[in-house]
């Protein structure tokens, strides 16, 4: 179980949040909304140990965020591409994997192929399109072993095509055990999530 206990989270003068508490359970597909600003983002960034909360406390099975047994249980995604357009593909792909020590050659380059990128794993990605870019990203989600996925705006610049594959994937995942919280603008038909407003 994911607990949050009386959260609160302050950016310069403006109060996004406070005494937020909820628990989320292994299984489960949680979908945050809310207005631009009301920080989505930020909360998404305390659960997984990038941000400092005002208050309140995240934890995780009696493990609290930010140690070792908490983060090897977190992948993050955010919502901006961090991709650098002088690596292929797959280069970037392999980059961002690099903490998992047991990703080879073989699973990199069938999770692009899963994604919908097969011919494009030694493409430079100055030449991709937006939507792709964010594909090289969302790769990861196929060889990840982290148990939670936190994920900013997942669905940002894919095409309904790869809408469906990551909505395929998360479901997949959570199926198996694992909990996925993100965050879009965008509809979800992903089934039985549940949705917090922010």
């Amino acid at each position: 179980m994911l607990k949050i206990d009386n959260l609160s989270c302050q950016k310069g003068y403006n109060l996004l949040f406070s005494h937020l508490s909820f628990e989320v359970n292994f299984g489960d597909i949680l979908r945050i909304t809310g207005t631009n600003g009301s920080g989505k983002t930020s909360l998404l960034k305390i659960l997984a140990g990038l941000d400092m909360q005002e208050q309140g406390n995240v934890s995780l099975g009696g493990h609290v965020v930010k140690s070792k047994a908490y983060q090897e249980e977190i992948f993050y995604l955010g919502h901006l591409s961090a991709l650098s357009g002088e690596l292929s593909a797959f280069e970037n792909l392999e980059f961002l994997t690099g903490l998992n020590k047991s990703t080879n050659q073989v699973q990199l380059i069938k999770a692009l192929s899963n994604i919908g990128l097969k011919g494009y794993e030694d493409e430079c990605c100055t030449k991709l399109s937006a939507g792709q870019k964010r594909r090289v990203i969302l790769a990861g989600l196929f060889v990840s072993n982290a148990k939670i996925w936190l994920l900013d705006e997942p669905f940002t610049a894919l095409d309904p095509n790869g809408v469906t594959i990551i909505e395929n994937r998360i479901n997949k995942h959570c199926k198996q055990g694992g909990l996925c919280l993100f965050t879009t603008h965008q509809n979800s038909t992903l089934p039985n999530q549940k949705v917090l407003a922010l």
